[in-house]
């Protein structure tokens, strides 16, 4: 039952509450169970089973060959025993195997009709996935269309993943909103692969790499290491850090390699994949009920220290969100020296039950983010009390609040120095207003001496003022001077991203700069007409409700008539250029069919920097009509209409033109 739980948890819901490492041991305690009293296995044990149940919101998708999964190698021990179980099968010494590094991704299989992409789904329980047909195409790596000529019926199957930074960013946002966290960059993939917006799925950032066609002889594949070429040459996404071994010493030599490499990887890689390479001897061994015989995956054990918990730190971030932090004896990990943290919030000091002056097990989340895995309870001091988040703010003394089923604890004085000094460096970041030289430590001295209070007063920062700062000369406060003033003609995304809006990231915020078109305008509807804002596609009641609340803030819109006063840009092409001098001014462009190169949304994003328009629907108005694999029915419209049809090729050409 406690297994079946975990596997619900880890497949289902994208929560696991323990590490792969734990769950295979678990594994592997009742597969020694099941083998001594076979008469104890039930046909629903998790030995028997493939992945999770297919959620409810998703249309069904059956898998004509079951996705299975791949049986663990816990150490190296059972490494040599499978090689060695996979020679004497096959008569031979030695076999050719084929090594990659195990990606801890989601499992997907991809459909191509005629060389075209039309279906999507997840593994699912293995014979019944979910079709995610609509969330893959916002994969910018995954091709609409494959390179060559592939007639008929083609699947390939491989990973969804995050990688790690993305991962980081993603979960450093959920955090700052007061949001559950995400365990680790597989369980960050499944959750946003799995989301019914496909919108949110784009704005994560997601990677797929592919591994498997399925019915390879047909197409000419008769090897792995073939078919990782024949993906490779069709213009799919793959690794690319194989490797061919025939013998136990150069797959031992290939772990060697990738015991360290994977801390330097930029994918979370788990473990590595050994597959026998020789596609048609794999039918000599046959599959069990799960997994095939032919293939293991080796676990690396997760990296873990024991170490001092010295103290537990709270900062206070941009909205106010109190974060707990563990400060560490130093120790070595994952390749890097680790001294600091995140406990995230209460909840999960509770539920470890950790204190200051535990001894604790730390490791890498997604092998770059520290936590604190567990607490050793048998070597804490008996006197040590339970750890409780102070209820006022470090930084100014407020009663700290704790709105609704949030976990996150807050400060709501917005007037706090800490908070101030948050807001101020993200408005300054690359992502937001990108002022070069106003970092972390120059924020600090100009919020501490009272030059700065809100944002707006950063426009108001001189030379003089600047160069009096602590290891600030002329030419320094200069520069900064320059990037302040270079920052006004930044794009309406970014200002709407660099006011901090709660639940606003930098994704949604160029979608509320493409939708409204000024700030002005975002602001009336925000605060006059938030239902009309809830309906709004990729928005809904949460984030209508954060923006709402910010800009019908007196405050906030003080701050905001001041930027104007400044010379901001407010409007989407203001301080760019006159949208009268570019080429494609007043042309109307509809997209239909599927295109290989580039997703649709971005062929939108080049028409308009051209000043053309993009539209749902033809019309006698509409100037051209690009046309991609499988078109609709506007295809025919523009023909009957008589108006000009550019294939993918020509409108690519047509844009090298302005280039």
């Amino acid at each position: 039952m406690e297994l079946s739980r975990h596997a619900k948890l880890y497949y289902e819901k994208d929560a696991p509450e323990i590490t792969d490492f734990e769950y295979d041991a678990l594994m592997r305690e009742l597969q020694s169970i099941e083998a001594e009293a076979p008469e104890l296995i039930t046909p629903d044990s998790p030995t028997r089973r493939i992945g999770g149940t297919p959620g409810e919101a998703f249309t069904k998708v059956e898998h004509i060959i079951p996705m299975m999964s791949l049986d663990n190698a816990l150490n190296r021990e059972e490494l040599r025993s499978f090689y060695v179980k996979l020679c004497s099968s096959l008569d031979g010494s030695g076999v050719d195997v084929l090594c990659e590094p195990k990606i801890d991704g989601l499992a997907v299989s991809l459909v191509y009709e005629d060389g075209v992409f039309v279906k999507g789904s997840t593994r699912g329980n293995g014979h019944i996935g979910e079709d995610v047909t609509a969330n893959l195409r916002t994969i910018k790596t995954l091709p609409m269309r494959l390179k060559g000529k592939i007639d008929g019926y083609f699947e390939v199957r491989g990973e969804v993943c995050m990688d790690k930074h993305g991962f980081a960013a993603l979960n450093a946002v959920r955090e700052e909103c007061g949001e559950p966290l995400f365990a680790n960059p597989r369980n960050a993939a499944a959750g946003s692969l799995r989301q019914l917006n496909p919108k949110i799925t784009a704005s994560r950032n997601l990677k797929a790499f592919l591994y498997q066609i399925i019915e390879p002889e047909r197409h000419g594949v008769f090897t792995q290491h073939g078919m990782l070429e024949r993906i490779s040459e069709l213009g799919l996404p793959m690794q690319g850090a194989q490797k061919l071994c025939g013998s136990i010493e150069e797959i031992e030599e290939y772990l060697d390699v990738w015991t360290e490499e994977r801390f330097k990887h930029p994918i979370d890689t788990d473990g590595v994949v050994v597959k026998l390479d020789d596609i048609s001897e794999r039918s000599l061994l046959g599959v069990t009920a799960k997994a095939p015989k032919w293939a293991i995956a080796f676990k690396f054990p997760p990296e873990e220290k024991l170490t001092l918990i010295k103290d537990i730190e709270v900062t206070v971030g941009k909205t106010g969100t109190l974060t707990p932090t563990a400060v560490l004896d130093p120790v070595h990990l994952a390749g890097t020296t680790v001294s600091r943290a995140s406990l995230h919030n209460q909840d999960e000091i509770t539920r470890k039950d950790i204190r200051i002056g535990d001894m604790a097990w730390v490791r890498k989340a997604g092998e770059i983010i520290p936590e604190v895995v567990r607490v050793e309870k048998d070597m804490r001091a008996t006197l040590m009390p339970p750890y409780v988040i102070p209820d006022t703010c470090p930084a100014c003394g407020t009663k700290a609040v704790r709105i609704g089923d949030e976990a996150a604890v807050r400060c709501p004085n917005k007037s706090c120095p800490a908070q101030l000094k948050a807001r101020i460096a993200f408005f300054a970041s690359r992502e937001a207003m990108d002022i070069r030289g106003l970092g972390d430590k120059i924020v600090s001295q100009v919020v501490d001496c009272g030059r700065v209070k809100n944002i707006a007063d950063i426009y108001g920062l001189d030379v003089f003022t600047l160069a009096e700062l602590e290891r600030m000369g002329s030419k320094s406060a200069q520069n900064i001077v320059d990037a302040i003033e270079k920052s006004k003609s930044r794009p309406l995304g970014a200002l709407i991203n660099a006011l901090g809006i709660r639940n606003v990231g930098e994704r949604t915020a160029n979608d509320l700069a493409d939708k409204f078109r000024s700030l002005d305008a975002l602001s009336e509807t925000a605060v006059e007409h938030e239902q009309e804002l809830e309906t709004t596609d990729g928005i809904g009641a949460i984030i209508a409700a954060s923006l709402h609340d910010y800009f019908n803030d007196e405050e906030n819109r003080a701050v905001i008539a001041r930027l104007k006063d400044y010379g901001l840009n407010f409007k989407a092409d203001d301080g760019i250029i006159d949208k009268g001098l570019l080429p494609w001014n007043g042309c109307k462009f509809v997209l239909t069919g599927e295109l290989a190169s580039m997703t649709r949304q971005e062929a939108a994003k080049k028409i308009k920097a051209l000043g053309g328009e993009t539209s749902d629907s033809v019309s006698k108005k509409t100037s051209f009509v690009v046309v991609g694999g499988r078109p609709g029915s506007k295809y025919q419209k523009a023909q009957t209409l008589g108006i000009e049809i550019l294939n993918e090729n020509e409108f690519i050409e047509k844009l090298k033109e302005y280039e």
